[in-house]
């Protein structure tokens, strides 16, 4: 037997119980992985709790939990390609990821394939905070065309998606205003971002900052910061957003972490190797604390990542 962090019923961190469960095997085209941590995501609590989220994605109950994770390889199906046992992978098995053993579709084809080799200089801990956040936040910036040069504006930027995008913003030469909470103003500044209260007046704050306009935006927490985009005259086509469904506002690009390129997670693992990106993980919690992790998660106070250790 293994054990994975199930859900029998929607609901708050409560519904979550650490379950013995049969123990998995690697199938034909497929590998299993001994996790040693994973990271814990917003869309994560928001499945197991609202069955409307969790039907977008084509879950239902009972379920596993989480998405993000990282490992070790420790057995290798017939027909898998490209990992050996031993090898350190880090990756994403939606509803699966908080548990022992995860197996994983080694076939780039498909869908379920989201598995990648960690570098050796990072640790499982924060290859376990990447696969989200790192490909939502590349997604949401090439849906806008980022260059050197512009001035974009990133809702939710203090977020575990926000310290990506901005970090990854700086990089490509813009200038970053990143919506915030006041207490995560000193935060946002040490990547980079200049912080400005979300809330009413969130238009006449960014132009006091920026008096000759913004010229691009993201919003990763819902819609304020994109409708403050346009009100401000950015186009729709230099706008995105990944929380705001099939109907943005205004035309604006909605998009998410499916849509990265095939070299995001290679750019970023190169940007943390050569010291440009830095990933703060906030806090970890074992296993048995699940419930303590997701609850403080939830809060959304939290500065960086949450990681559960196994």
């Amino acid at each position: 037997m293994s054990r994975a962090v199930i859900y029998e019923t929607f609901g708050g961190p409560e519904v979550l119980e650490l379950r013995e469960v049969p123990e998995p095997h690697a199938g034909p085209g497929e590998v299993r992985i001994r996790i040693t941590a994973a990271g814990l995501n917003p869309m994560d609590w928001g499945i197991a709790a609202q069955p409307e989220a969790a039907a977008q994605f084509g879950i239902t109950v009972p379920s596993g939990f989480g998405f993000d994770f990282a490992g070790v390889v420790d057995e290798v199906g017939s027909e898998a390609t490209g990992f050996a046992v031993g090898d350190r992978v880090y990756g994403g098995a939606l509803g699966r990821a908080v548990a022992d053993f995860v197996v994983a579709d080694t076939n780039a084809g498909t869908a379920e394939a989201l598995l990648w080799h960690t570098p050796e200089s990072i640790s499982d801990e924060v290859a376990a905070t990447l696969p989200v956040a790192g490909m939502t936040a590349a997604a949401a910036l090439a849906a806008i065309d980022l260059r050197s040069g512009d001035t974009v504006l990133i809702g939710g930027a203090a977020g575990g998606v926000g310290v990506f995008a901005v970090q990854l913003a700086k990089l490509a030469g813009a200038r970053v205003l990143g919506t915030a909470s006041q207490g995560t103003f000193e935060f946002l500044r040490g990547f980079g971002a200049e912080p400005v209260t979300y809330g009413p007046g969130l238009a006449d704050r960014v132009r006091a900052l920026a008096p000759d306009g913004v010229s691009a935006a993201t919003d990763l927490f819902g819609t304020e910061t994109a409708e403050t985009a346009l009100a401000l005259g950015v186009p729709p086509e230099r706008i995105s957003t990944v929380a705001a469904g099939a109907n943005p506002p205004g035309g604006v690009r909605a998009t998410g972490g499916f849509d990265a390129g095939p070299d995001a997670m290679a750019r970023i693992t190169g940007a943390i190797l050569a010291g440009k990106i830095t990933v703060p993980i906030a806090a970890t919690f074992p296993i048995e604390k699940i419930r303590d992790a997701v609850t403080q998660q939830a809060g959304r106070h939290v500065h960086g990542k949450i990681v559960i250790t196994l």
